[in-house]
């Protein structure tokens, strides 16, 4: 895969060579420094020729220009300065990003008709630049096209910031670095086919996590029965390939702190089991572990950051198949709470999963409160298309922090009602419940199952099967898997939860 882009701060100075990057505010006017690196006027004169004005993210270049040793000149549009947030400080990375082409030195000047940007800014302007320079390209080889050579892979870009104080920049962007890290890991899990990443490989990735300092557990078939996980074993028992689940804690707040948990969907693939899925866009259902990936990406940026709170997360990784010992609809199972559940739709699996680490969760940790990702349903995606995930929650507060943090980072969640009405359509006469209340609010009536195994705990379930995997491409992200979720929980750990 090509390897992440260094990014590094530098004091306002004219880059000698290479390939130079200017912002813009809206109305094309270029700062002291910016205009600096355009000794000839080129820039000015290019904008009088095309419709280049400064908007946000919108980009307009010179290539080889006359008059310096650059490879290319590029003025990237800031907008109007006054009130830019920090998704509009994102993107103007990513516009940035996209605007290194295959350069492999980029110098950007940072500076915005002499006003300067606040370090916190700049260092999202850095970590737009890494989201948006991701790639997901292990699986293609090497080869000649037409009789020439494709570009070789693997070359890391180097990024020098220039800005007013790089010192306050370099250490805002360690920790914007550090998330960077879990979206790419949360990305690459979610990208990889299903042949390759099994519940037990996906087991052995979380295992890497140790090396910073995660404490991490993985809980084996024959420990899973001895628990009780009967939903979630049931989920897997079609597939040949064994499930696990993982615990993973980082401990980094006071000794007697309770923890915060995520706990996250890992079906590595859903061909929805007897109830099988149409074959078309079947192949999509390899990230249906996307809830289970972003929870192993926000414990990598939370550890790498060193946050300073207690979280748990915990995972559960199964493969859903059609084998012929595989459950069918009409069976009853036990989960570990001791509800039993009626399976109407062997394809509303998910939930079956999360049923029995719901219970654990809150049984083992005691935390104070408990959010769950999952590609849960179809529905959402009906309700909410890519733009927002949706948010089902018991506490209001947490629900409150949750759309807090993902207007902050652009990982915006929408909140969905519950209540009894809709709970009462997967009561069963044949067991304590069933596990799909049918077509009508279906991603309404899935979060009120979730509901039921976790008692009075504060807990928020985000369905992300809209946001995570074959969303849009954007400005940050040109993967099929978004990572979706990692900045969103980091932020929400970082302005409530650290000491």
């Amino acid at each position: 895969m090509t390897e992440k882009p260094t990014v590094t701060f530098a004091k306002f100075a004219a880059p000698k060579k290479g390939s130079v990057i200017v912002l813009v505010p809206e109305g094309g006017k270029l700062g002291e420094p910016a205009a600096a690196c355009d000794p000839a006027d080129i820039l000015p004169k290019i904008f009088a020729t095309t419709d280049f004005n400064g908007k946000l993210a919108a980009s307009v270049e010179a290539l080889a220009p006359q008059g310096t040793a650059y490879d290319r000149l590029t003025a990237v549009g800031t907008g109007k300065v006054d009130g830019l947030n920090e998704e509009a400080w994102l993107k103007i990375g990513g516009a940035a990003a996209a605007a290194a082409k295959n350069a492999t030195e980029v110098t950007l000047v940072a500076d915005v008709a002499g006003a300067e940007i606040a370090a916190a800014d700049i260092a999202s302007i850095g970590l737009g630049i890494l989201l948006r320079s991701y790639v997901f390209d292990k699986y293609k080889t090497k080869k000649e096209e037409n009789g020439a050579k494709q570009p070789s892979r693997g070359k890391a870009v180097k990024f020098t910031i220039q800005c007013a104080d790089p010192a306050a920049a370099r250490k805002a962007f360690a920790d914007a670095e550090a998330v960077a890290d879990g979206v790419y890991l949360a990305r690459d899990l979610v990208n990889e086919p299903a042949n390759v990443l099994g519940p037990v490989e996906f087991a052995e990735k979380v295992r890497e996590l140790e090396e910073l300092g995660v404490k991490v557990d993985i809980l084996t078939e024959k420990e899973l029965q001895k628990l009780g996980m009967r939903a979630l074993l049931g989920v897997a028992q079609g597939s040949v390939r064994p499930p696990r689940v993982a615990i993973m804690r980082w401990s980094g707040g006071k000794v007697r702190e309770k923890p915060v948990a995520f706990v996250g969907k890992g079906v590595v693939f859903d061909t929805g089991g007897i109830s099988i899925k149409p074959a078309a866009n079947m192949e999509d259902m390899k990230g249906d572990m996307a809830g289970a990936a972003a929870v192993v990406g926000l414990m990598r940026a939370l550890a790498a950051r060193k946050a300073k709170a207690n979280i748990v997360g915990m995972i559960g990784l199964v493969e859903n198949m059609p084998d012929g010992n595989a459950q069918r609809p009409g069976d009853i199972v036990t989960s570990m709470s001791g509800q039993t559940i009626e399976i109407i739709n062997t394809d509303a699996e998910g939930r079956l999963v999360l049923a029995d680490l719901l219970w654990h969760c809150k049984e083992q940790f005691k935390p104070q409160f408990i959010v769950n990702l999952a590609t849960l349903t179809g529905a959402i995606l009906i309700a909410l298309g890519n733009a927002y995930a949706g948010l089902f929650s018991n506490d209001d507060q947490l629900a409150e922090r949750l759309a807090e943090a993902g207007n902050a980072t652009g990982e915006k969640v929408w909140r969905m009602p519950l209540g009894p009405e809709y709970d009462k359509l997967i009561d069963t006469k044949n067991a304590d419940m069933k596990n799909t209340g049918g077509r009508n609010a279906g991603s309404i009536t899935a979060a009120q199952f979730l509901k039921r195994f976790v008692g009075e705990t504060p807990w928020a379930h985000l369905d992300v099967a809209g946001t995570a995997m074959a969303s849009p491409s954007s400005e940050i992200n040109q993967s099929w898997a978004s990572g979706f979720g990692v900045r969103l929980l980091d932020r929400l750990v970082a302005n409530h939860y650290e000491g």
